[in-house]
């Protein structure tokens, strides 16, 4: 068993695509093997397990934890398809405020590794889509915090124009907002 590991152009957000083997029967795969990840240099412990069900519309994000609690996120598609977007929050990176995308989807498998420093959103592109992603730090509440999934300092090309939202999500601040904020965010 092994893994095909793609770099993006934001330093850590990793692209990673498990072996599957296919055949009538139907697929097989390991989502993640502790050392298989060491061998290519992806170290993190998993703590925590999250697993979402959504419709087609919706947009969740762009969340993340700040220092008092921050978390590496390893994200994946089991059901559906989705258009998954990590957001660099590191400020002083050469890449603050720079973003990527990827489609993930129970088709191709691919997962994608957003690390600490990294807001992270999804828009559900099928019917219906279930994401689950591995933490390797404990949801606290009180360090989450959310950007606004269409701040035009960020620029994400989403694929959807009037995306289903939560209340938290609507109100999401914007990257100036962020910046007037540093008490704990991240630094580069």
């Amino acid at each position: 068993m092994g893994i095909h590991v793609i770099e993006t152009q934001l330093q850590g957000v990793l692209i990673i695509e498990p072996e599957v083997f296919r055949d009538a029967r139907g697929f097989f795969m390991e989502s993640y093997n502790r050392r298989v990840f060491q061998a290519h240099g992806i170290p993190y412990e998993f703590v925590q397990d999250n697993h979402s069900r959504s419709a087609h519309g919706v947009l969740r994000g762009l969340h993340y934890q700040d220092m008092r609690a921050p978390q590496t996120k390893l994200v994946r598609c089991t059901v559906g398809r989705v258009w998954d977007v990590a957001v660099d929050l590191r400020v002083g990176s050469p890449t603050f405020g720079q973003w990527v995308g990827v489609e993930l989807s129970a088709e191709n498998a691919r997962q994608l590794l957003v690390p600490v420093g990294f807001g992270h959103g999804f828009a559900v592109l099928s019917e219906v889509a279930e994401v689950q992603y591995k933490c390797d730090g404990y949801y606290e509440p009180a360090a989450e915090g959310v950007i606004r999934w269409n701040d035009p300092d960020l620029g994400i090309t989403w694929p959807l124009a009037q995306p289903i939202l939560s209340p938290r999500d609507q109100n999401g601040m914007s990257l100036k907002e962020y910046l007037k904020a540093p008490k704990f965010f991240f630094r580069h």
